[in-house]
């Protein structure tokens, strides 16, 4: 019998604290190695967004599910705009903004919703990557083959 559980992690500062629960809740549910630390990677960044960018408040929810993990960061701000995630680009000579761009390249699927709550991000990993996926994805994908949809 298995149960099943999911996260749920109001934002604070306390980014190690909200790494550490999402690499557990990663790991509980099949992901390993690269996958699992792309995945408490983008929501590091997703959460820093909020903090930096945001509402400074919101929510982390993981769930698993057959294919994978689906990480729902909500910041109550609800500044974040699909048009934030089209334009997210690395500029070398800025100290800041590569969070939107790092986030779209590290996991399977980016979606973004705007609910009376404030703005939803729901950040997308299969527990194995897709068959057509190449073997180094950071290096090869563009943002344009991210599904970032409003």
């Amino acid at each position: 019998m298995s149960a099943e559980f999911e996260l749920r992690c109001p934002i604070s500062p306390d980014l190690g604290y909200i790494r550490g629960l999402v690499r557990l809740h990663g790991r509980h549910h099949g992901l390993s190695g690269e996958r699992l630390d792309d995945l408490v990677t983008a929501v590091n960044e997703a959460v820093t967004n909020v903090l930096d960018h945001g509402g400074r408040a919101g929510l982390v929810t993981a769930r698993a599910h057959e294919q994978g993990v689906s990480v729902e960061v909500l910041d109550i701000g609800g500044r974040l705009t699909s048009e934030h995630l089209r334009a997210a680009r690395v500029d070398p000579a800025g100290a800041s903004g590569f969070g939107l761009w790092i986030i779209q390249h590290l996991c399977d699927q980016v979606t973004l919703e705007q609910t009376g709550l404030g703005s939803l991000l729901r950040l997308h990993y299969h527990t194995r990557p897709a068959p057509a996926t190449p073997p180094n994805r950071r290096t090869t994908h563009k943002p344009e083959r991210r599904h970032a949809t409003p």
